[in-house]
């Protein structure tokens, strides 16, 4: 795994052992950038169950200006702290090794502009971790938010939760949905 574009272009990313993280491929990470590319410059972003801490490595990489790292699995937790070593990007991260639900209310902005959230597929965390954020007061009208899940997943665990789907990209073997907040 490497970081795609930017400041950190070129450079490898490590990745815990095992099947325990499932890290975001190269290329479907580039098609993720590059239909974000005007929103991460400047932008705060979290990355929620960061396993090796590539996504928001990456828009670190392309000009966000601060990125948090929420993670539970202390492997995981280990690789982002030595990938921001290697990016160069510890004076830009906040990395969280806590339990999403307790991490989410540790991210202390007063508004967030975009939330990445790929969580184990099967594990029932989409419903916990958007009820979640759905009452964070930094999840404003103007935040994106992208669920990374599996094809068949049944979408309507977002809009119950008040997120309004606005673009869906379909790969071979997953998907990524992006909402905002209804207003």
């Amino acid at each position: 795994m490497r970081v795609i574009a930017g400041e950190a272009r070129r450079l490898r990313l490590v990745t815990p052992e095992g099947n325990e993280t499932r890290p975001t491929q190269d290329r479907i990470k580039e098609t993720l950038f590059n239909m974000l590319q005007n929103d991460v410059p400047g932008a705060v972003f979290v990355d929620v169950f960061a396993g090796s801490g590539g996504i928001g490595i990456e828009a670190l990489s392309r000009g966000a200006k601060k990125a948090y790292f929420i993670e539970n699995n202390i492997k995981a937790v280990k690789c982002i702290n030595q990938n921001l070593q290697t990016t160069k990007f510890e004076d830009r991260a906040t990395v969280l090794k806590q339990d999403v639900l307790v991490g989410l209310k540790n991210v202390k902005e007063t508004e967030v502009d975009i939330i990445f959230c790929d969580p184990p597929y099967e594990s029932g965390l989409y419903e916990r971790t958007f009820a979640l954020l759905s009452k964070m007061p930094y999840v404003t009208e103007y935040t994106m938010l992208i669920a990374e899940c599996s094809l068949d997943m049944d979408l309507s665990v977002f809009e119950d939760n008040g997120f309004e789907i606005v673009k869906e990209k379909r790969y071979k073997t997953n998907q990524h949905v992006f909402m905002k907040k209804s207003v």
